[in-house]
């Protein structure tokens, strides 16, 4: 299945992330194997443990809700942070990443799904987050891009709606804030379900797990 999903991605060089949460270490290191390296975790406590044990070229995707206490565990070795929902998140990523001599890559997340259980800024909280930006100077950290979340819904014309939405965001932000930042350029949205759609709605990478690995009970 990764070779199969590995080729639809390839005309639009879309970057696969293996959500890989709850999955053992042999199954990840099963799509290593295949050349697999991007693996994407929800559990602080879970990919700190996943971390130490398997191979240490994999780049590890942090994409649950994270709570600024949990930064200092994954502030070593996270290559991207997708969860980004607020300011204060956003310093202390950077304090932490500071401790240890690196710039964490991070993504802001916007709240496109209609329903309330997801997390993410909202269009105007994210403007007041860009000005205090320009005043922080966070050197530790990449601002890349954004990432959301459609509703589970089998109702595919909402779920484009929303990804639509994201890609304005991306693209007001990029023209408004971004413009001189050459990093600011992905857009994560779309899993196993709805990938294909997020594709045709210009998201550069997507999240997939139960594809893969199979789904969860």
């Amino acid at each position: 299945m990764l070779k199969q999903i590995l080729e639809e991605l390839k005309p639009t060089q879309t970057q696969l992330v293996a959500v890989s949460k709850t999955k053992p270490n042999e199954a990840i290191l099963n799509l290593y194997d295949q050349g697999q390296r991007a693996f994407g975790e929800n559990y602080v406590q879970e990919l700190v443990e996943k971390q130490a044990t398997l191979p240490n070229d994999i780049l590890w995707h942090f994409i649950g809700h994270l709570q600024s206490n949990k930064v200092k565990y994954i502030a070593p070795f996270v290559t991207m942070i997708h969860s980004v929902d607020s300011f204060k998140l956003l310093q202390e990523i950077n304090k932490q990443a500071a401790k240890h001599n690196r710039v964490i890559k991070v993504l802001l997340q916007f709240h496109i799904a209609e329903e309330e259980s997801k997390f993410g800024f909202d269009t105007e909280g994210v403007q007041q987050v860009v000005q205090e930006l320009a005043q922080a100077h966070l050197n530790h950290v990449e601002i890349c891009g954004v990432m959301g979340m459609a509703t589970f819904t089998d109702d595919k014309t909402q779920v484009r709606r929303e990804f639509q939405h994201l890609k304005s965001i991306f693209d007001n932000l990029k023209y408004n804030y971004f413009a001189q930042n050459p990093s600011f350029t992905q857009i994560s949205m779309g899993m196993s379900d709805d990938y294909k759609m997020a594709i045709e709605e210009g998201s550069t990478m997507v999240r997939i797990g139960s594809l893969l690995f199979g789904k969860r009970y």
